[in-house]
């Protein structure tokens, strides 16, 4: 728990990866969100482990910047 307010951590299935590009184009989508802190992306695992100020964005933003991105994804944890 850092200095300025909580943080949380949400787990994401993204389907739909299939390479570099769309790693970055994921971990971009999240990490433009005001509030998160970081993104990790996994392409073999399909899944992307975000760390975010729960008082700044929530759960439905992230989601919906995968889905803006042109993935699928389910909340996962």
């Amino acid at each position: 728990m850092g200095l300025f307010g909580k943080s949380k951590t949400i787990v994401l299935g993204v389907e739909g990866m299939t390479c570099g590009h769309c790693v970055m184009r994921v971990t971009k989508a999240l990490t433009e969100l005001k509030g998160v802190k970081d993104a990790k992306v996994e392409l073999e695992a399909k899944k992307a482990t975000v760390n975010y100020d729960p008082s700044k964005v929530d759960e439905k933003a992230l989601i919906g910047a995968v889905v803006g991105a042109g993935y699928q994804v389910k909340v996962i944890d």
